[in-house]
């Protein structure tokens, strides 16, 4: 293993701290009693403002704490890599953004991170903090594995929270960002496939074995399994592999407005993320389908791992205004 590392046991702490030299006019990096960490927006807790807070394990960067600030969230928890964090750093998360309209926390649908979510929730409105939650899961895949009960939350999530945080900024309440979130999620599919496996720090080792010439149809964004393996074959017939299930699960509309969002896994130069997009948009308008919006980028990774993932998201006129929105924060900004 080589990489640009001291000590595993040390990769988040040093990335945080990284993390918050470059961009202290914009996030603090706190701990909690049991020095777990947790990252909040510099004028956090915002009054009257919802406050959104998410999270998972790290090496997805830039998600979550590059989403944290103005127009998007107000806190994120990384956990170790590919690791979800405790309940104890969520709710010190929680209590640290509660401006006095409430908090929702944006989970992505992996089992530990439900679980460790709700609790911290439970926790927090016990000291009179109102908590709801959205899980997403636009992963269409699988509807099962094992890191999960029901779809996987990918990179879906990060339109949930652009969108959400927009919402929150404008003013609207505990209730109508839950609704937001809930029709992003509700309007949003998203799959991804693996050209290599990406190695884990503390474990040293390539998280699964992928031969030179196969890929892996459908990974999730810690290396979990897919639908199948494949032989390589090229770009176009990949990105076919990709929105033909999309499609068919989406059931979107002829005629309907989409975001349209290709995210790289880690290792996999834009230059190839560009050639699949190319693709996927002649897809997307054969189907009668008119794109308005798009990302092209890393915005969920899995470490070092070469591939891609596509999500659709169908547009209507308030999302796409939200969409919009202004947003500063360290990974985006518009």
């Amino acid at each position: 293993m080589k990489k640009l590392i001291n000590d595993p046991e040390n990769v988040v702490p040093e990335t945080l701290a990284g993390f918050q030299a470059v961009y202290k006019d914009k996030v603090v990096v706190h701990y909690d009693s049991d020095d777990q960490p947790y990252v909040v927006r510099a004028d956090a807790p915002v009054q009257g403002k919802v406050g959104l807070v998410s999270g998972g394990g790290s090496g997805h960067e830039p998600l979550h704490a590059g989403y944290v600030g103005k127009g998007m969230l107000d806190a994120a928890v990384p956990g170790a890599v590919f690791t979800s964090p405790t309940p104890g750093p969520i709710l010190e998360a929680t209590k640290a953004v509660d401006g006095g309209k409430g908090v929702l926390h944006i989970v992505k649908n992996y089992t530990g991170d439900v679980l460790n979510f709700e609790s911290a929730a439970e926790m927090a409105e016990l000291e009179d903090i109102e908590v709801k939650a959205i899980v997403v899961n636009d992963d269409v895949a699988v509807e099962d594995s094992t890191w999960t009960a029901g779809r996987r939350g990918v990179a879906g999530t990060v339109l949930v929270e652009k969108i959400t945080g927009a919402a929150a900024e404008r003013g609207d309440d505990l209730d109508a960002c839950l609704a937001i979130a809930e029709r992003v999620n509700a309007n949003v599919r998203s799959m991804g496939v693996a050209l290599t496996a990406c190695t884990v720090p503390h474990v040293g080792k390539p998280s699964f074995d992928l031969p030179d010439d196969e890929i892996e149809i459908g990974i999730g964004i810690h290396g979990e399994p897919g639908r199948r393996r494949e032989k390589y074959t090229n770009a176009n017939h990949i990105t076919d592999e990709l929105i033909d299930p999309i499609l068919e699960d989406l059931k979107p509309a002829a005629g309907s407005k989409v975001l349209l969002c290709v995210n790289g896994m880690g290792g996999t130069p834009e230059s190839e993320l560009f050639i699949v997009y190319k693709h996927a948009a002649e897809r997307l308008e054969a189907a009668g389908l008119e794109i308005t919006r798009s990302l092209v980028g890393n915005y969920i990774t899995s470490l070092e791992m070469q591939g891609a993932s596509i999500s659709v998201l169908v547009l209507d006129d308030e999302l796409t205004e939200l969409w919009d929105a202004p947003v500063n924060t360290p990974a985006f900004v518009r």
